[in-house]
């Protein structure tokens, strides 16, 4: 067996390892159907579904309803947690609303914007390998679980609290990342569509605030799930609030901002106008571009 594919095997087994330790945390002081956690077959469901849907991915070496996978997970996994509970209040259906909201909107427009390119180029080569691209699929059921982490322990917990300021709070909150990420996103695709910016970097509307507004819209949002949640944690459950970190450290140190740096600076690095744009712009919180630019 070829170094790589050890080392995805490898990954996969890490990979479980976290989820159950998640599983485990979140089930504490949550309702159970027939003796097991309602949080553990959520985090099961999250990896049961992207492994089923590698199959015809990886017969047909495509990747394309990938995104469209992980939208389908996140409303699954919480329609069945929400389905299952034996007590179903507020919180539940807001947190239901907005995660499913959000999962149609971004995996339909991830999946609409992969078949106008024809290819997420980032699985060119994962896609040929079957241990490669499974350990793809197998990471998407950990995001899964990592950022439904604080609502599905919300939404399972034996805990039952009327939704009050801090559930207020959370949906003002969640409400301004949405919106700030749709924008974003639109801003974007308008630009993109557009024949006379061929070749060239965005930096309007949002995008002359900040040079990655979409995932500092996808940050705050999540911020406000994790509040509507907060109130009900408790004991172990409250390790589920890695839900908002996972989220800043995905974006921020491993695959949003410093991929996408990376190859906006192999594309346009050097140039006067883009090194102007990126030294007076913010990298994520927007505010207004400095007068260096």
């Amino acid at each position: 067996m070829e170094k790589a594919a050890q080392r995805s095997i490898i990954g996969i087994l890490i990979i479980l390892l976290v989820a159950a330790g998640i599983a485990y945390a979140g089930s504490q002081g949550g309702f159970k159907v027939y003796g097991i956690p309602i949080y553990a077959i959520g985090v099961a469901l999250a990896f049961i579904i992207n492994w089923v849907a590698f199959i015809p991915a990886y017969i047909q070496r495509t990747e394309k309803f990938f995104d469209l996978t992980g939208g389908i997970t996140y409303i699954t996994v919480i329609l069945v947690a929400v389905a299952l509970s034996p007590i179903v209040d507020g919180r539940s259906l807001l947190l239901l609303g907005i995660i499913s909201v959000w999962a149609i909107r971004l995996s339909v427009f991830l999946f609409m914007r992969i078949r106008a390119a024809g290819e997420d180029r980032r699985f060119r080569e994962l896609k040929q390998s079957f241990a490669r691209f499974l350990l793809t699929w197998t990471i998407q059921g950990l995001w899964v679980t990592l950022s439904l982490a604080a609502a599905l322990a919300a939404i399972t917990s034996e805990l039952r609290l009327e939704l009050g300021l801090f559930g207020l709070i959370g949906f003002l909150v969640w409400v301004i990342g949405f919106g700030i990420e749709v924008i974003a996103d639109r801003q974007k695709s308008q630009f993109k569509a557009n024949s006379e910016n061929d070749g060239k970097f965005i930096n309007v509307g949002l995008w002359s605030w900040s040079r990655h507004p979409n995932y500092f819209g996808e940050i705050v949002l999540w911020i406000g799930v994790a509040i509507i949640a907060f109130p009900v944690l408790q004991g172990w459950q409250w390790l589920t609030l890695i839900s908002p970190i996972f989220i800043i450290l995905l974006l921020t140190r491993i695959s949003g901002v410093p991929m996408l740096e990376t190859r906006a600076d192999e594309k346009w690095g050097g140039q006067d106008d883009y090194e102007a744009y990126k030294n007076g712009t913010s990298v994520l919180i927007p505010r207004p571009p400095s007068n260096s630019k």
